[in-house]
Parts: structure tokens; C-alpha cells; sequence
């Protein structure tokens, strides 16, 4: 008989784990790393990139393995829309930022800024909204005051006749009464070198019809010259009630006052009180006045008699000063001034 030799027996197959699997694919890989390292400088490079990217997915893994997987999401408690306990279920959910919360807020309910923005914006645009509302009704009502002084004045120029070549010796008084026959005679200003026939005067009549009746009195002889009567085209600027005579003693101040204009800005109160006391009588008050804007001044003198006063509107074309004065009788009185209460 021949003798058989001995064999090795026959061994199960086993399957390696995932760490054993892992330790030798790491293995492989670095196995391969050094096999390429030993190749090109590039091949290195990127063998050596892929070994950094490996060890960084693992342990990325490794810290996932740690999270329990039966944890909650986390709510922050300002997004909670929870209702408050002790109220039913069908309470509505009060949100703090929708009244401008410092917590900001919600989606669809403003913070803090932008409700305080908001607040502010709808304040601005009341504001605005008032003004613009104030401006229409003061502006409706200052047009509707200057139509009604247009119309005013409209019909007082209607009302009004412009005459003209005056003789010097006619005076308002005369000139008021040769035309009362057409109507009654609201106000007479004559106006002019009393000295010049170059002198003209506006009438105002109480109605139309007295302006259209003193058309036919042109050509009327009124001194040593015919007048002419033309429909105005300016009204008669009416003179401030205030200033006018009140009493019986004012309206006697009046006949003993007369109006003076043109007036040297240089000439004093003084010298205007001189130049008239040496011409035509005692002084008994006297009024001069002026501003910045006009180049002259004017003047209201107040003579002791009336006949000084008379001797006054003589005294219209002389020089006083620099500038020849023009004088006028004066319809209203030189009020005496109040003293001032100097208060504490």
C-alpha cells in the first residue's frame, strides 16, 4: 500500500465587519497612496487631498452617532403661538410685536420699529392732510374777500365821475354842491396845484345814476373855465373812519386844519411850524410824518383860527426846503397823542 500525504483541511469562509472592512479599505487606500506617491508629484497631491476629505467624513460621522435621535425640535418661545392658560380655546392669540413688541415678531405682525414707523407715517400724513385742508379754506376765503372788495370797488367806480380843468378859486365845498342836483354826493377830493388850472377832482355819488347825470354837466362854467365830466376809472380811496371827526369839536379842528405833502425828508417839524406862522398865523398843532420808503413826507397843520387855515391853501407851490409843498384842506383832525402807560 502507498501512503497518501496529509492535506490542509477546508476552512468556512468568513465575512469581514464594517470596522474590518473600513480598516482595510483605509489600508488599500493608503496602500494606494503610497503606491502613486512613488509615481508623479501630482498623483501624490491628490492622493493626499482624498486622505483629508476621507478623515473629515469620518468624523462627521462619528458625531452623528452621538445625537439622540429621540430628541425634539426646539421652538423659540417668542414664535410660539400658544394661548396663555386660563383662557378657552377659542380666545384669539394676542401677538406683543403687533403693537411694536421689542421681541420684533411674527410672520405678518410688525416689530417694534415698524409699528412706531407706522405710527409715525399715519401722524405725517394726518398732519399734511389738515394743512393742505387749512390752506384750500384759507385760500377759498381770501379769494372770496378779494372778490367781494372787487366787486366793491367796481361798483364804486361806476359810481364815480372824474372832472377836470379846475379853477384854482373852486372849492370842494362849491364843486360838491353845483353837483348835488344830480344825486347825493358821497365824497368830493380835489386834487392838484390850487395855483394851476390843471387841477381835476373825482365825485363819488350814493348810486349810478348820479355818476351818469354829472356826464351832462361838462362844459358847465365853474370859476373862469368850463369843467369836463368823464367817467372815472380809479375809485376814491376811502379815509380810515377812525381818523374822521366824531364830535363837534373834532369837526371844528378840521375847518382849522389843512393836509400837506411833499415835504422835504431835510425840513424839521420846526421849520415846517415856522414856515407857516410867518405866513399865515398862529400854530396851534402839528403832525410830521414819514417812513423810509417814500422820498417826501407829510404834513397836518392846525392853525389857532380858521382863517389861518384859509391862508394856508395860498400857500400850496412854495418852496419849503429843497421842494415845493402842496396843500390841501384836510378832512380829518390832528389828534392830540396819548401818553403811554409804562408798566412794571
Amino acid at each position: 500500500l502507498c501512503r497518501i500525504p496529509p492535506t490542509n483541511p477546508i476552512r468556512p469562509a468568513v465575512r469581514p465587519g464594517p470596522a474590518a472592512s473600513s480598516a482595510s479599505g483605509v489600508s488599500k487606500a493608503t496602500a494606494r497612496m503610497a503606491a502613486v506617491a512613488e509615481g508623479s508629484p501630482a498623483a501624490s497631491a491628490a492622493a493626499a487631498k482624498e486622505a483629508e476629505y476621507r478623515k473629515d467624513v469620518q468624523k462627521l460621522v462619528d458625531l452623528l452617532s452621538k445625537l439622540n435621535p429621540a430628541a425634539k425640535e426646539f421652538v423659540p418661545s417668542s414664535a410660539a403661538a400658544t394661548p396663555r392658560k386660563g383662557l378657552s380655546a377659542d380666545a384669539p392669540v394676542f401677538y406683543y410685536g403687533s403693537i411694536g413688541g421689542r421681541n420684533g415678531g411674527i410672520a405678518g405682525y410688525p416689530g417694534a420699529d415698524a409699528g412706531y414707523i407706522g405710527y409715525q407715517q399715519r401722524m405725517r400724513r394726518n398732519f399734511v392732510d389738515n394743512e393742505r385742508r387749512n390752506v384750500y379754506i384759507n385760500h377759498g376765503r381770501r379769494r372770496t374777500n378779494e372778490r367781494a372788495r372787487r366787486a366793491d370797488r367796481e361798483e364804486s367806480i361806476r359810481r364815480t365821475v372824474y372832472v377836470s380843468e379846475l379853477d384854482h378859486t373852486v372849492t370842494e365845498e362849491r364843486l360838491a354842491e353845483t353837483f348835488a342836483n344830480c344825486g347825493q354826493v358821497v365824497d368830493c377830493r380835489i386834487c392838484g396845484d390850487p395855483h394851476s388850472v390843471m387841477r381835476f377832482a373825482f365825485i363819488e355819488f350814493s348810486g349810478e345814476e348820479g355818476a351818469r347825470a354829472a356826464l351832462n354837466l361838462g362844459g358847465t362854467m365853474l370859476g373862469f373855465y368850463p369843467v369836463r365830466v368823464l367817467p372815472s376809472k380809479t375809485a376814491i380811496l376811502p379815509v380810515n373812519p377812525k381818523f374822521l371827526p366824531a364830535t363837534e369839536d373834532e369837526k371844528e379842528m378840521v375847518i382849522r386844519t389843512v393836509y400837506c405833502t411833499n415835504i422835504d425828508k431835510k425840513v424839521t417839524q420846526l421849520d415846517v411850524k415856522s414856515f407857516f406862522e410867518e405866513l399865515c398865523g398862529e400854530v396851534s398843532r402839528l403832525r410830521l410824518l414819514g417812513d423810509n420808503v417814500h422820498s417826501t413826507r407829510i404834513a397836518f397843520v392846525e392853525f389857532v383860527n380858521a382863517e389861518g387855515a384859509i391862508q394856508a391853501l395860498n400857500c400850496s407851490g412854495m418852496i419849503l426846503g429843497t421842494l415845493p409843498v402842496r396843500v390841501s384842506p384836510s378832512k380829518t383832525p390832528v389828534k392830540p397823542r396819548l401818553n403811554r402807560v409804562v408798566s412794571n
